[in-house]
């Protein structure tokens, strides 16, 4: 049960504690618990002075002390290019060898598809060179290559075009042109993960053995479980992280979901108290956080990590340690759109993953980010109003609670030209919000591209199904029943197993639509 316990409280935020950590240990942290390729200490390091100045008490305008120095966050010198990294696109155990796969990352519209030939994952623009139809559109051929279904054409793993059924047989081989070829990506599988770099230059082709993206070696621990998830989300990447790195907002957005520690002095109904967070390492890469209960670790652009250190006590008392982290993947999609990947290893209660199907932790897991989604989809709009790089006038950010989000913010100032670059693929406006029911659905934001809910869909649809035919068989036999040709017991038993089948129908239908489909979340009632 303490296992069972554990795992149903991991969510995408860190649960609040009271109690401060020992002093962060840096070598700890980053060569045993998450051996990044890229080293977060690299160039410039700007020790956070710039967050000791918070305070958990509110701070007037006219503090010298506010937490947000123009001066610690002008641009600097060494800049983060967001075409220069690897991108997560999917968790492989929600993508089907059998067909292509469309996503966007960094509004670059991509294919993704299994060419057996090789035995690889392929990543190719999302587009025809004939006349730009979608190639996630397409399907595999009996030859194991890609092919656009608008004309036919088909595509070998390196890109090229291997048949153009138009083409005159006799003719000059019009499929070797260079303009017939699909710009093909560099990509890799690392953790689990299908990860690809944003760009088709030549230079790239080779980009792997020079820069990988960052390992968790708890993911690829086979003592670790490590069920993912993935969820495209209504609001920007930006809105993303700095949610995820907020622990302050759980015992509120989240009442009624997820368990947090309960403070000896709740100074209201929901248990909200002061947090001690701080920042210890911040440079280009990155930056590192104690949380008090927890160690975090930013690795710019994507990847919030989070585990809980053990003590020395604690080293000393047990052979066998429990230990578990909150790994966040944020994607940036396009402007109001972010996707998110997580996992949430652990090397304890791992018996519960092979008797739980993964899609029952998902509708937990799918309504902590539901909970909060409107509230962050319009906060979203009302910083685009005032402009990103206004963020610090906006919005006053007096307590350490908010230490981590003012990092994330500074570091985007500082090291990232203040926001995601589109390349001038979009206005800068975002989307118009859409009615609420398709803000917050759940089928085509999660349910079609997780293998394990999509099937369970299917399958309670059919349970559904089969439940309202066994209804209506089981009336439409006592109906048709002679008086006096079954005993009445067998008769009584056919009429109720045929309300009973409809009225299980009817409760699977509303499960189905409230977990697979759409739950909306009123917090004046909780």
């Amino acid at each position: 049960m303490e296992a069972m316990s554990a795992f149903s409280v991991p969510s995408f935020h860190i649960p609040i504690a009271l109690e401060t950590q020992t002093p962060f240990k840096k070598s700890m942290f980053l060569k045993s618990q998450l051996h990044s390729k890229l080293p977060l200490n690299s160039g410039n390091t700007s020790k956070v002075k710039l967050f000791t100045a918070l305070s958990s008490s509110p701070l007037t305008e006219s503090s010298s002390n506010l937490p947000w120095d123009e001066s610690e966050v002008e641009a600097d010198s060494k800049k983060f290019d967001w075409y220069s990294q690897w991108y997560a696109l999917m968790p492989l155990c929600d993508l089907d060898k059998r067909a292509p796969h469309a996503k966007k990352v960094m509004g670059i519209d991509v294919v993704i598809w299994w060419d057996r030939n090789e035995g690889e994952w392929k990543v190719f623009d999302d587009a025809c060179p004939h006349r730009l139809a979608p190639l996630s559109e397409g399907r595999i051929d009996q030859w194991g290559r890609l092919q656009c279904v608008y004309h036919g054409w088909c595509f070998n793993g390196s890109g090229d075009c291997k048949f153009i059924p138009q083409a005159p047989r006799d003719g000059p081989p019009i499929h070797t042109s260079k303009k017939a070829c699909v710009a093909a990506y560099p990509s890799t599988v690392q953790n689990d993960i299908l990860w690809f770099w944003p760009s088709t230059d030549p230079q790239y082709k080779d980009i792997i053995t020079r820069k990988t993206p960052p390992f968790i070696p708890e993911i690829d621990d086979p003592s670790y479980s490590s069920l993912m998830g993935n969820r495209e989300i209504a609001y920007g990447y930006e809105v993303l992280i700095e949610n995820l790195m907020d622990p302050a907002h759980v015992p509120y957005a989240h009442r009624g979901i997820l368990n947090t520690d309960h403070p000896k002095d709740k100074l209201d109904r929901k248990g909200g108290t002061p947090l001690e967070l701080s920042i210890e390492e911040f440079d280009v890469n990155g930056f590192t956080a104690d949380q008090g209960w927890s160690k975090g670790k930013f690795m710019s652009p994507s990847i919030f990590y989070v585990y809980k250190p053990a003590s020395s006590d604690e080293t000393k008392k047990l052979l066998f340690q429990k230990k578990f982290a909150l790994i966040l993947i944020c994607i940036p999609v396009s402007p109001g759109n972010s996707r998110l990947i997580w996992c949430f290893p652990r090397n304890f209660g791992q018996w519960i993953d092979k008797i739980v199907p993964r899609w029952m932790f998902h509708v937990g897991q799918n309504l902590i980010l539901d909970s909060d989604l409107y509230l962050l989809h319009v906060e979203e709009k009302k910083i685009m109003d005032v402009g990103q790089e206004n963020w610090h006038k906006a919005c006053f950010v007096p307590t350490k609670s908010d230490a981590l989000v003012i990092a994330f913010r500074k570091w985007l100032k500082k090291y990232a030209g203040g926001q995601v670059d589109w390349r001038g693929k979009y206005s800068g406006a975002l989307p118009p919000t859409p009615p609420r029911e398709q803000l917050l659905d759940r089928y085509w934001s999660h349910v079609v591209n997780c293998k394990s809910c999509n099937l369970a869909y299917k399958s309670l649809n059919v349970a559904e199904v089969v439940l309202q035919i066994i209804s209506v068989a089981a009336i439409g036999i006592v109906a048709a029943m002679k008086q006096g040709a079954v005993s009445a017991v067998t008769r009584n038993s056919m009429v109720v197993l045929g309300v009973l089948s409809f009225v299980l129908s009817r409760l699977l239908a509303h499960f189905i639509y409230k977990y697979l489909r759409y739950h909306d979340y009123n917090h004046a009632f909780l």
